[in-house]
């Protein structure tokens, strides 16, 4: 491998890293029930909040609480998938790497 190659391949390793750090860094969030319930979570899609209003919390119908947490869960890690795709899929040249993605 010639020293320019070396230089190349540092650069785009610098580069994932603070994309890597970027996407710790940068939050989204995820809504349901018109926004009775909303997760936060970060570009690694590691959780980093969960608001519930008050109403929608009811007693006689926990099930449509559960499925609004899970929707708002899945709206939010689809967002930070995207986000993390745009940060990255550049400097990856399209390419899916296991652990990135």
């Amino acid at each position: 491998m010639d020293r320019k190659m070396m230089q190349q391949l540092q650069q785009m390793q610098t580069k994932l890293v603070k994309a890597q750090e970027e996407l710790g860094n940068t939050e989204v969030e995820g809504t349901a029930g018109g926004g009775a319930v909303k997760v936060t979570m970060n570009g690694h899609r590691e959780l980093r909040g969960l608001e519930i209003a008050p109403e929608a919390v009811d007693p006689d119908d926990v099930e449509t609480l559960q499925e609004m947490i899970v929707a708002a869960f899945n709206d939010a890690s689809k967002k930070a998938q995207d986000l993390s795709e745009s940060k990255l899929g550049g400097l990856t040249g399209g390419m899916k790497i296991p652990g990135l993605f």
